[in-house]
């Protein structure tokens, strides 16, 4: 499955994939943001991905041409933690309308858990 941006003359599409290494480079600027984390934890404590490991932290699906993206992170000890889903939400639907247009986002933010970041 992936996002269809059908334009004048001829037709875009954009994967999943795509998609998720859009919304892992802005997660990872908000602030409060430790990392991007699993979807599931391991022994009850969640795990920080490495580069190469965010689609197991992103999900991207498409409905009726509409983008919808579950993010899942691990936030600063001590943030507001409202105020880091609200910004992450703000900051993930900006990136994706940059780069898709103006395509309907419905963004959830799941947070796995809280560090103390180094």
């Amino acid at each position: 499955m992936s996002a269809d941006l059908s334009r004048g003359s001829g037709r875009i599409q954009v994967s999943p994939a795509a998609i998720t290494s859009i919304v892992s480079t802005a997660v990872l600027q908000c602030y409060g943001v430790v990392g991007i984390a699993a979807r599931h934890t391991r022994h009850g404590q969640a795990l920080i991905l490495k580069e190469d490991q965010y689609e197991r932290g992103i999900a991207v699906s498409f409905e009726g041409g509409r983008v919808t993206v579950d993010v899942y992170v691990i936030v600063e000890y001590g943030t507001r933690i409202s105020e880091v889903g609200q910004n992450i939400i703000t900051t993930v639907g900006s990136a994706i309308r940059r780069s898709l247009g103006s395509t309907p986002i419905h963004i959830n933010v799941n947070v796995q858990g809280l560090r103390i970041s180094a």
